[in-house]
Parts: structure tokens; C-alpha cells; sequence
């Protein structure tokens, strides 16, 4: 089971649609003083000076205003965690299996959750939706559009990696039932016995296969070959030093792509972690230090991290920490030390090279998907707002100086009118 990355049946937008005049940030590049992006049948054209516009194309006139690639949440719980609703929108963690790799965030998402029209009014196009960690081994995450009336419309990557916790989290739920694991050793344990077996499983589905016989399949340990295999990226949750140690230490066991997730003590590691490139998605920076593991929970980490060479992502968490804060805790780890241009990669082109999207978000560039925000000025000042959210082309979002902001197009009725033009 490899990841599988796909053209979402997202409602693109047909036609060309040119934003003009405005100051262009495509991230990778340097920005361009009154540029131009093209965006053809939803995908990006052309960025540049001087890109020719056919008479055709629909423009939007962006003088004044900054255009930036959509941001890309690398670890957050909208949809399956939805706010406001109690129990009945509580779909985070099935905790009543310490291995779940065959649990899917994608089977519990709810695109009318709040989260994902706060994440629009943050300029956030992209999600990468998580189960918790509540389990040892928690299951498939996967990548989606901040927008649509169906998940599987919205969805671009899935797999996008697998997500396992160690810590404080799995031994408290295990721990409370009596059962196993309810300590650190026994998380690390079920995560062993579970890799084991999927290498077991491996050999013999590849001899069945060889010998041209039947096998019995397996949910979890398909997965986990993935896993093995290096196609799916391992998403792990730990906070503590000695987690992230222990991280590493499964890592090498196993051979797969680890991605620290939270990180929280990975500043005092930082230097083992860049040697090995091991990317750490850190946050939520918005937190109280509500319990032992989080006590080196600081504003400074991510420049820490980064001035080490660790390739960084931040994380709100969602709703841990509001999606639509995810700029601010850039611009606060600028104003604690992150290098600016670091700090717009952390929640642009960063989480999306971590976890394989890089080639349909987290910048703008040729081929790209068109997902683009137009602030009122840069993102990185505190006051500087998303006008107008545009995703694959078709304008989703704005805000107006009367103080509304509203979903422009309703994604029930989209496709309807379409058809009907």
C-alpha cells in the first residue's frame, strides 16, 4: 500500500483567472513587484513580470496587496475533531487498539466542520488531517483541500503518512484500562511487535505471490510495509527528549522515513537531528504547559531547531490551537528568533516537502495547484489580514473593509451552477 497522490475531483475552476499588480511571494523564488499569476483550468500557468494574459482571462487586480502560495497545515485534527460539538463530533482516536494503521482520518472527516472555514480565513488551503494520540500506532493521515462539500473531492494525497505517539498519551489511555501499554517500554513495544510482524507479513505475501498462491491479508501490517518499504513517511508524536531518542532509536531498528511531530524538547537534540535530517513539525506554540512532557514548551524552539539546520514545519495542532492562528505563531517565533524567511517556509513549502505534497502546494510555481491568498499586506505583520482565497482557481473566500467575511461559493451549490452557465 504506497501513498497514493491524485488529481482531487475538487471543483477546479475552468478558464484562465490572472492576479495582476500585486506583490508576488512565490516562496522558492525572490518576490516580484508588481507580478502576475496565471492560473489556467486550476492549475498555475505561469508566474512572472511579464506573463501574457489572453482577453479571455478573468483578472483580479491585486495592487496593494501581497500574493502568497495558500498555507499548508502539516498536523491538524479539523474535520475528525469537530468544534463545538461534544462527543457526537469526537473522531479523533478509536482507542480501543493499541495498533491502528488501519484506521483512517480520511473515514471521519466532516468538511462542515467550523475548523475549515477558520483555516480559509487564516489563508489556509491545505490540511494535513491526523488521527490523535491516544494509540501507539493511530493510523493514516491524509492531505486535503481546505474547502468542499465532500471529503473525497477534497482529498490530494492518502496516505500521507502514518501517525504513531509515544509519551505521555498512549500509557495514560492503556494505563487507565490496565492493560497494555501503560508504561514508555510498552509503547515502544506494541510499535515493535507491530513492525515485526509487517516484515513477517512482507516474506509471506512476496513468497505467496512468488509461489502464485493464495494469502490472507492483513489491514494493519499492509500498512506498516509501507511504511517499511520507505513509500509513506512515519509521523511520530513525542515531545520529550528521551521520546524523540527513542524515535530515533525505531527509526534505525526499521529503516523507515521518520517525521518528528510536536518536537517540543527537539531544540536540546537539534544537532543529532539535523546530522540526520530528520524534520520536526513543532507546535502547538499557543499552549499552556498543561503537563510534564510540554515544561519546555517555548515561543524560541523553532529558531532554535532551525538555526541548526533542521528543516521545520509549524503546527497549530487544530484545535488544540486555532487553525487560522497558524501565521501568528510564525510571526511570535519571529519576534523570539526564527529567521523570516524560515518562518514563511515553515508553513508553506517546508510542510509540504516533509510530507511529499511539494508537488501541488506550498509555493507558487508552474504546474502547481492553484491555491492562492491575497493579504492587504504581509503575512508576517500582526495586523495583515487574508482578503480573498483562492483554491485550484476558484475563489472560495474574502473579507471586505464593512468587516464581512463569508465563504464566496458554497460548496453544495458549485457544481450545480456550473453546469447550469
Amino acid at each position: 500500500m504506497s501513498k497514493q497522490t491524485k488529481d482531487s475531483t475538487f471543483p477546479r475552476r475552468s478558464g484562465e483567472l490572472a492576479i495582476v499588480g500585486g506583490r508576488v511571494v512565490p516562496v522558492v523564488g525572490d518576490p516580484i513587484e508588481g507580478g502576475t499569476v496565471l492560473i489556467r483550468d486550476g492549475v498555475i500557468a505561469e508566474v512572472g513580470s511579464r506573463v501574457k494574459i489572453s482577453k479571455k482571462a478573468e483578472l483580479i487586480d491585486a495592487a496593494g496587496q501581497w500574493v502568497l502560495p495558500g498555507f499548508v497545515e502539516a498536523h491538524g485534527h479539523v474535520g475528525v475533531h469537530e468544534e463545538g460539538n461534544g462527543w457526537a463530533g469526537q473522531d479523533t482516536n478509536e482507542m480501543t487498539d493499541p495498533v491502528g494503521a488501519r484506521f483512517r482520518a480520511l473515514d471521519a472527516i466532516n468538511p462542515a466542520d467550523e475548523g475549515f472555514r477558520d483555516a480559509l480565513a487564516g489563508g489556509v488551503t491545505s490540511v494535513v488531517v491526523k488521527p490523535g494520540s491516544g494509540n501507539p500506532i493511530g493510523g493514516q493521515t491524509v492531505a486535503v483541500k481546505s474547502w468542499g462539500r465532500m471529503v473525497d473531492e477534497m482529498v490530494f494525497a492518502q496516505p500521507c503518512s502514518i501517525k504513531s505517539a509515544l509519551g505521555e498519551n498512549p500509557k495514560r489511555v492503556y494505563g487507565e484500562k490496565k492493560q497494555t501499554p501503560s508504561t514508555r517500554l510498552g509503547v515502544a513495544s506494541v510499535i515493535r511487535d507491530a513492525l515485526r510482524k509487517a516484515q513477517d507479513y512482507r516474506a509471506r505475501r512476496d513468497q505467496a505471490e512468488k509461489d502464485g498462491k493464495p494469502f490472507d491479508r492483513d489491514a494493519n501490517s499492509e500498512v506498516l510495509v509501507s511504511v517499511l518499504s520507505g513509500e509513506v513517511p512515519w509521523c511520530q508524536h513525542t515531545h520529550r527528549a528521551d521520546d524523540i531518542a527513542t524515535a530515533l532509536r525505531l527509526a534505525d531498528e526499521f529503516g523507515y522515513r521518520l517525521v518528528i511531530n510536536h518536537g517540543t524538547e527537539g531544540h536540546l537534540l537539534a544537532d543529532v537531528l539535523a546530522e540526520r535530517d530528520i524534520p520536526v513539525i513543532i507546535g502547538p506554540l499557543f499552549t499552556s504547559r498543561s503537563k510534564v512532557e510540554v515544561n519546555q514548551r517555548d515561543l524560541r524552539n523553532p529558531g532554535l531547531l532551525a538555526e541548526a539546520g533542521v528543516k521545520i514545519a509549524i503546527t497549530t495542532d487544530h484545535p488544540v490551537v486555532p487553525i487560522n492562528f497558524l501565521v501568528y505563531q510564525a510571526i511570535l517565533s519571529v519576534k523570539e528568533g526564527l529567521d523570516r524567511a524560515t518562518a514563511l517556509r515553515s508553513i508553506t513549502i517546508n510542510p509540504a516537502e516533509i510530507l511529499g505534497l511539494a508537488d501541488r502546494v506550498g509555493s507558487l510555481e508552474a504546474g502547481k495547484d492553484g491555491d492562492v491568498v491575497l493579504w492587504d499586506g504581509d503575512p508576517l505583520e500582526i495586523m495583515s489580514r487574508a482578503q480573498r482565497v483562492i483554491i485550484e482557481g476558484r475563489e472560495v473566500y474574502h473579507y471586505d473593509a464593512a468587516g464581512r467575511a463569508g465563504i464566496t461559493a458554497d460548496p453544495y451549490w458549485t457544481v450545480r451552477e456550473d453546469k447550469h452557465r
